[in-house]
């Protein structure tokens, strides 16, 4: 035998009006929180993924970003120069000259593989988010803006002080306390009289030949 249903409790009118008013009562005493966008900025989180800013001083087009995109919405051109040798009788060089870094922002998904995977540290995020067109087509920014982003990429974080110094800072500490080592070390100064002397011979004579005898005292013939 099915079970029947408890009666419902009977509708008061105008019950969710009161519950209305009673929310709106509530908010009236809160503090707004509502952004005045445009005129005040909002504060972003240092990590905030933005746009993404170039530093092409430290790209090599090696195409690593292009290629490990997912949308393939970065287009790279470049094209080869011959460097001259840096000491005479060595060997010319050739190296890949940018000529094209664009982003197109309406394919990416803003997933930051391109900035992982760059081995010289030439993309960043930026915090930068007004970058809205009325084209679709004006979403496809070229090296020239995305230099711009990036001055505006914020620092990074300070280290753990408890994390190890990383590689690069310790070989070049090393390398200036051993600079620094060599500078105020002294130098040796020779000795009174021996200066022009090639080491194992004394001065005034070839090598391989006898030392002459000085000159004689006149007192030692006479007795």
């Amino acid at each position: 035998m099915a079970e029947s249903l408890p009666p419902s409790r009977p509708r008061i009118p105008g019950s969710g009006l009161a519950k209305g008013l009673a929310v709106t009562l509530r908010t009236m005493t809160k503090k707004t929180v509502t952004a005045q966008y445009p005129d005040a900025q909002p504060e972003l989180p240092p990590r905030t993924r933005g746009v993404i800013g170039l530093f092409e001083e430290n790209c090599t087009v090696c195409m690593l970003c292009a290629r490990e995109c997912p949308d393939w919405c970065i287009y790279i051109d470049s094209h080869k120069e011959t460097v001259p040798p840096a000491a005479p009788g060595g060997r010319e060089r050739s190296r890949n000259v940018l000529d094209r870094f664009a982003i197109d922002f309406a394919l990416c998904m803003y997933c930051g593989i391109c900035i992982e995977v760059c081995p010289f540290d030439a993309l960043f995020w930026s915090p930068e988010f007004e970058y809205a067109e009325t084209d679709i087509h004006e979403l496809t920014h070229e090296r020239d803006k995305l230099r711009d982003w990036m001055w505006t990429v914020p620092a990074p974080p300070a280290l753990d002080p408890g994390a190890e110094e990383p590689k690069e800072i310790a070989a070049a500490r090393k390398s200036a306390e051993k600079l620094a080592a060599a500078a105020a070390q002294p130098e040796s100064t020779p000795e009174p009289g021996a200066q022009g002397a090639t080491p194992g011979t004394q001065t005034g004579t070839q090598p391989g030949s006898a030392p002459q005898a000085g000159p004689t005292d006149p007192q030692d013939g006479e007795s």
